[in-house]
């Protein structure tokens, strides 16, 4: 899941950042809002973690801007401590959620997981091909029941393919929504992943679309 953070704090930047990339997550961070703010317009987010009080542009002014553009991207707001006024206003500018600072990493990520189920409108949490059960509530991956340990990067390849059955999704595609900008990545990154699932999960996994793409492969 790549989400795009937009925080001035220097010490609570750099704590989500990491402490995200940890659990999982591509992070995107940002620490003016006038980037913030067309980095969205630029690449693919699950979800976004944004500030009020930014340097440039403030969080109410994006994302009220965001919302006329017609992007709908669960937005996470934070907020000092005691401020109602600000979290209603977002709320009633298009934000999805808010939380006050100080706050614990692991309440973050719960937050941005629930704000990314509610808004691909999940109704059952268990997605099932072939002999593959995939629960996005836990993040667990099982082959014929048993647990299958698959490391961030592959289970977000392979969330991906199992969200877009049929499709094809280009090597661009998958990059853009596993790395961040900066990240270092290897011209055969996506292959690695590919190889790497289908050794864990079965050849047949994933099919190779010659010269276009990667996708599902039949149940």
């Amino acid at each position: 899941m790549r989400i795009l953070l937009i925080e001035d704090d220097q010490l609570i930047g750099d704590g989500l950042n990491i402490g995200l990339n940890k659990l999982g997550f591509s992070v995107d961070w940002f620490q003016n809002g006038l980037d913030g703010r067309e980095a969205l317009l630029q690449a693919p987010y699950d979800a976004v973690v944004l500030d009020l009080g930014l340097p440039g542009i403030d969080g109410l002014s994006i994302l009220k801007e965001w919302r006329m553009q017609g992007k709908k991207e669960p937005v996470l707001i934070l907020t000092a401590k005691g401020d109602v006024d600000q979290r209603i206003i977002g709320l009633e500018s298009g934000a999805d959620d808010y939380l006050a600072k100080p706050f614990a990493l692991a309440e973050v990520a719960a937050r941005i997981k629930a704000l990314i189920r509610r808004h691909n409108d999940t109704i059952t949490p268990i997605i099932t091909h072939g002999n593959i059960t995939f629960n996005p509530y836990t993040r667990t991956i099982q082959l014929e029941g048993k647990d299958v340990v698959l490391s961030p990067k592959e289970l977000t390849v392979l969330e991906l393919l199992l969200n877009n059955k049929n499709k094809v999704l280009s090597k661009e595609t998958i990059e853009n929504k596993i790395y961040s900008w900066g990240e270092e990545v290897s011209s055969n990154a996506v292959e690695v992943h590919v190889h790497h699932l289908r050794k864990k999960l079965g050849k047949n996994i994933i099919k190779t679309i010659n010269k276009i793409g990667y996708m599902l492969g039949e149940a």
